[in-house]
């Protein structure tokens, strides 16, 4: 029964949400590039830190346009990169647009973070759901964020990383979600692992990320 009215009101048709992924044969949320016309499923858009050029104010127009489509569930992904040869401060400008225009379309956004999770944790006070996609990092890291309010989506990494187990074990099952990302496999078997860290059913944990989905776009 819950599976029906969170399908029905995402307007999904799946079993097991994959939260952030970057292949159009697969059914959740998918990435959308630049440039990119709007899927047939459900997506997310956002300018990307290594995407960022001396343009990327119109690029970010037309990431505006097509995040007001139905279709888009969220802003993203965007945020922060410490690799990347991309000025820092001009990362921070953008990723704050990021924030501006979602709190102004009320859409939870998708977030990128790489050596940088001191600084998106300044971002805390925006008034839309904030997910970290990709979590990879340490457990006080993770408490960090978890204490600052934000959701930490969890990948491949998972399957054989002891140390994120014991974080999704420690994590309030409410703040989670579950992603492919780029990576090449089923999402059926992180579902798997994480409902055996949990130590509930499949079918529970399957819910409970359309309900996590759910609420976030609810109060985006």
């Amino acid at each position: 029964m819950r599976l029906k009215k969170y399908n029905q009101f995402l307007s999904l048709t799946m079993d097991f949400l994959d939260f952030h992924h970057h292949q159009l044969s697969k059914t959740g949320i998918y990435n959308l590039n630049l440039n990119e016309e709007i899927p047939a499923g459900k997506f997310s858009a956002g300018l990307h830190p290594k995407d960022i050029t001396e343009n990327w104010k119109s690029d970010f127009e037309k990431i505006k346009t097509v995040s007001l489509s139905e279709k888009c569930l969220a802003i993203g992904e965007c945020g922060l990169d410490g690799i990347i040869n991309i000025d820092e401060n001009l990362q921070n400008e953008i990723f704050k647009a990021h924030i501006h225009w979602a709190e102004e379309i009320q859409k939870p956004i998708i977030i990128h973070c790489v050596r940088r999770f001191s600084q998106i944790l300044h971002y805390k006070t925006a008034k839309v759901p904030l997910v970290i996609h990709g979590f990879n990092k340490k457990e006080n890291i993770a408490q960090e964020l978890l204490d600052a309010g934000f959701h930490l989506s969890f990948g491949r990494a998972t399957l054989e990383n002891l140390s994120l187990q014991k974080i999704i074990k420690n994590f309030p099952i409410q703040r989670i979600f579950l992603e492919t990302d780029d990576a090449d496999f089923e999402i059926i078997k992180l579902y798997e692992k994480v409902a055996e860290i949990k130590s509930i059913t499949l079918e529970n944990l399957r819910d409970q990320m359309l309900e996590n989905l759910y609420n976030i776009v609810r109060n985006g």
